[in-house]
């Protein structure tokens, strides 16, 4: 279990990393696929392309992880 910690909060710190200095180049959140509907008064934003992109890249990377354990 500390293992899988470490190796959690080395990700965590990676991901964060990428976010905060590759967010130049990486346009997450406005993929195409993301449903933005503005109005007067009203704004709706819902981020399902970026949402089908992390969770492809997590199952890969969870089956990788799987993959190299056994």
């Amino acid at each position: 279990m500390p293992k899988l910690l470490i190796a959690a909060g080395a990700l965590l710190i990676l991901a964060g990393l990428l976010w905060h200095f590759g967010g130049k180049y990486l346009s997450l959140g406005r993929l195409p696929g993301d449903i933005a509907i503005e109005r007067e008064n009203f704004s709706f934003y819902f981020p399902l392309g970026t949402c089908l992109l992390i969770s492809a890249v997590l199952s890969l990377a969870l089956y990788l992880f799987d993959q190299f354990r056994k």
